[in-house]
């Protein structure tokens, strides 16, 4: 399909200044991209009971994620057995894996290395990447209860640097139907990334990429994943409340909820201990874990955690702890279901059905019964879930060896363990 360039520079305004870090999908075809950040959420306004204090029994982040002790129980055993046999039918280098129903610890444990030689914990950090665009779904439901916002505000005094800002509302941003074009799937974002794994983006370089398009459809037309949605919607969100989004995020989401090992980075740096990710995105396997990740989303929401926090982020966003019932039910449907399809302006692959059974929420994917955020990028691939018809959360993270498939490997992992542990529900 030909389309015409749009001759936009950079922002003449740029985003609010904090400093940088960032979170995304590792880069693939756009298909294969979309098909990543879309997985699954959930379609319930049941919120759960409050964890356990103990890391093991809630699955809560902290200093006691650990394996899990003593002898498993009948369903414990089975994702025991999928894991293992998991790890070596795709070939992981390592695979960390929490699952707890009703808050109760089922199953935690950690296999393979992290680095040669160094076995992989449980309470290793990872980069979590777009688990935060679930939280700051969450949050920007809050603040709209708050009358801090609307949901449908258009956004130009905020954004005066964004094309038809005076037709962009939040919501769309949060929901990805502004229309904008995604910077990690354009071709000559693609070409720059690859040179310097270790460079620094800023959201001005960022936002040129899809400031240099025309749009793919009229402002809340139709639906597209696109990156750019939550830079803006970050940048939107600081000037809104006067705060920086890691503090916001810090505050309402990650205090709540309890993930202590969970926070934003504006370096390259993951905290200690660290589970090492490798690649061969550059067409040779090398290590990966520090590449910078300030492309994949604004600055100060760029994330890394540990599998329990992980698990305990799938249970508290996908119960709707954080938010009232009805925000709950537009966190799982804003009015995404309805819209994409391929036109005449807009590719069948880029403008993708939202249909009750699979569509984007605030921030979540709704895929059937099973709500869901999996980030994977620069050899680190992960997936929460939550299937509220039984309290059931997955949080699974991998790493890669020169013979794993291409593709999100954890999600493989998790629809496995959610077929052996509630198979009326498909992941």
């Amino acid at each position: 399909m030909t389309r015409t360039p749009r001759p936009t520079a950079a922002p003449s305004t740029p985003p609010s200044p904090a400093p940088s870090g960032a979170r995304s999908a590792r880069p693939r075809t756009r298909r294969a991209l979309i098909c990543a950040a879309l997985l699954a959420l959930t379609l319930q306004s049941t919120a759960l009971a409050a964890p356990a204090a103990d890391g093991r029994g809630g699955g809560r982040g902290g200093p006691d994620c650990v394996r899990t002790e003593g002898p498993l129980g009948p369903d414990g055993r089975k994702v025991r057995e999928v894991v293992r046999l998991a790890k070596e039918e795709l070939h992981l280098n390592s695979v960390e894996v929490k699952v707890a129903s009703d808050g109760h610890d089922v199953y935690t444990d950690a296999l393979g290395e992290s680095m040669t030689g160094v076995p992989a914990r449980p309470d290793m950090h990872f980069r979590a990447g777009s688990v935060v665009f679930a939280h700051i779904g969450t949050l920007l439901l809050q603040l709209a209860e708050e009358k801090r916002l609307r949901l449908d505000d258009t956004v130009e005094r905020w954004l005066p640097y964004l094309p038809k800002a005076d037709k962009i509302t939040l919501r769309m941003l949060a929901t990805n139907t502004s229309g904008l074009h995604d910077y990690v799937t354009d071709p000559a974002f693609l070409a720059e990334l690859p040179k310097d794994p270790f460079r620094q983006w800023t959201p001005q370089e960022l936002l040129a990429f899809p400031f240099s398009h025309s749009f793919w459809y009229e402002p809340g037309t139709s639906w597209s994943y696109s990156h750019a949605n939550y830079v803006l919607l970050t940048d939107a969100l600081q000037k809104i409340t006067g705060t920086r989004i890691d503090v916001l995020l810090k505050e309402r989401i990650w205090g709540p909820l309890g993930l202590r090992n969970t926070r934003n980075n504006f370096t390259p740096d993951i905290p200690s201990p660290v589970l090492h990710a490798y690649t061969s995105d550059r067409g040779f396997y090398e290590e990966s874990t520090f590449w910078n990740p300030s492309w994949t989303t604004a600055p100060g929401a760029v994330i890394t955690s540990h599998i329990c926090d992980l698990a305990r982020s799938a249970q508290g966003i996908g119960s709707g702890e954080l938010i009232s019932p009805r925000s709950y039910r537009t966190l799982l449907n804003p009015g995404t279901v309805g819209l994409g399809g391929g036109t005449a302006t807009c590719p069948a692959d880029v403008c993708l059905k939202q249909t009750d059974d699979f569509h984007f929420g605030m921030g979540v994917i709704v895929v059937k019964d099973w709500t869901v955020q999996n980030p994977s990028f620069s050899g680190y691939a992960a997936i929460q879930a939550y299937l509220p018809a039984e309290r059931l959360a997955i949080a699974v993270s991998a790493t890669q060896t020169p013979t794993t498939p291409e593709g999100n490997q954890a999600e493989v992992v998790a629809k496995r363990i959610a077929a052996a542990l509630a198979p009326d529900h498909p992941l």
